[in-house]
């Protein structure tokens, strides 16, 4: 299974990312991380791993520059400004759609924290593209255009001890008008570190992608 860095061009920026293409792929899922994380992040890692050995292309990557990074840790703004992640993973759907290894492939996106917002913005803007996604601890009332325009089957995992999470996530369902589920892990905080949180994550994301990114677009393409 290749692993390889790839730098993604979008309107504004040069973005970081970490690619893993299978032999064989029925998908393509695009991580967004949360707020003050990386694409280096080990929990979206460890769910890339479960989700590659799966079949899935994955791709981690970094919606800020380095030099964005900096400036945000010290005013901790452009995590919260949903517009640009939004901006941002859009055009790397984009990318995704004419890029050799997965253009045709149905995309998911997996967002964390301020990262789920951005992915349900993308796929607002992007609904032909986008095919499902998945929220990890999402903070998906920032999602900067809403979710009633919302078209792709959305699951939202959070841990059952993270009620600000398990609020929202709640409240999300009553906007969304396609699919959705929310999945509580049990006793579980905002980064899954319990023993056995984040392996459930990556099950119930391997479930979600599975089942609606199925179908003719779906199936495993060999490289």
């Amino acid at each position: 299974m290749d692993t390889r860095h790839v730098a993604v061009e979008t309107s504004d920026a040069a973005l970081a990312g970490d690619m893993t293409v299978p032999a064989e792929r029925r998908g393509i899922i695009l991580f967004a991380h949360g707020s003050g994380s990386s694409r280096l992040s080990p929990r979206n890692r460890a769910v890339s791993e479960a989700l590659a050995n799966q079949g899935f292309a994955t791709l981690l990557l970094d919606l800020l520059t380095p030099e964005e990074e900096q400036t945000d840790e010290r005013t901790r703004e452009l995590r919260f400004d949903t517009a640009l992640l939004t901006r941002r993973l859009s055009d790397v759907v984009d990318w995704l759609g004419s890029a050799e290894e997965t253009a045709g492939l149905p995309v998911g996106l997996f967002g964390a924290s301020t990262g789920a917002a951005a992915a349900l913005g993308t796929a607002v803007r992007r609904p032909d593209r986008v095919h499902a996604v998945v929220c990890r601890g999402g903070r998906v009332d920032l999602a900067p255009d809403g979710l009633a325009g919302v078209r792709a089957p959305v699951l939202m995992i959070a841990g059952s001890a993270d009620e600000p999470i398990v609020r929202v996530s709640f409240q999300a369902q009553k906007e969304l008008h396609v699919t959705n589920d929310v999945h509580l892990v049990p006793d579980a905080t905002h980064l899954f570190e319990e023993p056995g949180a984040l392996e459930q994550v990556a099950g119930e994301a391997i479930t979600w992608f599975r089942e609606y990114l199925a179908g003719p677009e779906g199936q495993a393409r060999h490289g």
